[in-house]
């Protein structure tokens, strides 16, 4: 189960990689926005992000203007590994090499075709582990408050 989100200024895109997600039979959970109204980016980002941490979903996408801020937001819940990607490359090894959980994307930066590239292949790639096991061990133990150095 995925779990999707937006603001107003990704509501748009939301609804066009929900389309993707239907057309993939892959199932999802929209935590909101539900309408182009004014809608806080911060909001949808916790409450998606509060899925992935339960183990509700697996992984979450989250749309806003950039992508940027709800990437920000996303970063904050404790357990996430948010990315906000606009190239393939990204989305794919933000996957392979970081085992990202959230993808997030800007509509006013990419259009729907690319996004939904970039879900496909996101939710597509696996977490390589190996080598960059540690690096996501580290990423984990700044979250916890411990110094790397």
């Amino acid at each position: 189960m995925i779990a999707i989100g937006s603001d107003h200024a990704g509501f748009p895109l939301k609804e066009k990689v929900k389309a993707f997600l239907d057309e993939k039979g892959i199932a999802y959970t929209d935590v909101g926005c539900f309408t182009p109204e004014r809608y806080d980016y911060a909001i949808s980002a916790q409450k998606a992000c509060d899925k992935v941490v339960s183990g509700e979903c697996d992984k979450a996408i989250l749309c806003c203007g950039t992508g940027v801020g709800i990437s920000m937001a996303a970063n904050k819940v404790k357990g996430i590994r948010a990315c906000c990607c606009s190239d393939y490359f990204s989305a794919k090894l933000t996957r392979a090499h970081n085992d990202a959980n959230v993808l997030c994307i800007g509509d006013r930066v990419i259009g729907a075709g690319l996004a939904c590239e970039l879900v496909d292949v996101f939710l597509n790639t696996e977490f390589e582990g190996g080598r960059h096991q540690s690096r996501v061990d580290q990423i984990t133990a700044i979250e916890n408050g411990e110094k790397l150095y």
